[in-house]
């Protein structure tokens, strides 16, 4: 075979085992942007610990047929970015969201989220949730509700007897 042919391989075998490590892919459409955009959108993600590359449709789409994910297919027309992140689900899809609206010119086309196909809309809906910790102070607010209203109600009948017994 011939070295561009295996240099193709490489590069599909490359993508395919950043789809399938990622708990998150996000696919852009980044026409219109500026130079100057881009590097401060790609700043914001590696500092979020995401990647962010640009590859060929034909060898996206190759990558992913093997893993079955075809339905991204139609999304993978034009110049197309895509951002991998494999620790946090919510990072990508909040940083890109978060700089669409202020840069209209950036379209949310897809994404993969843990394995499944997901639409624009999916990912703007990722983008909208609070953050772990948010998540977790929630959590925490809700457990501890029980034993405040328990407290306030026992001091509120140990001064009803207070006031009763004076």
């Amino acid at each position: 075979m011939s070295r561009a042919i295996e240099t193709k391989k490489v590069r599909v075998e490359e993508i395919t085992e950043k789809f399938k490590t990622a708990a998150t892919v996000v696919v852009v459409d980044y026409r219109g942007l500026t130079v100057g955009q881009i590097t401060e959108l790609r700043k914001q993600l590696r500092e979020a610990g995401v990647e962010f590359k640009v590859y060929k449709n034909t060898m996206t789409r190759r990558a992913v047929e093997v893993l079955g994910l075809e339905g991204l297919n139609e999304s993978l027309t034009g110049p197309n970015a895509i951002a991998f992140s494999t620790e946090d689900v919510v990072a990508p899809a909040k940083i890109i969201n978060d700089f669409a609206k202020k840069n209209d010119k950036l379209e949310i086309k897809a994404g993969v989220i843990e394995g499944a196909i997901a639409t624009s809309d999916d990912i703007k809906a990722l983008a909208e949730l609070p953050s772990r910790e948010g998540l977790l102070s929630m959590l925490l607010s809700v457990l501890q509700a029980p034993m405040r209203n328990f407290a306030l109600v026992t001091k509120a009948v140990a001064e009803q007897k207070e006031e009763q017994g004076a």
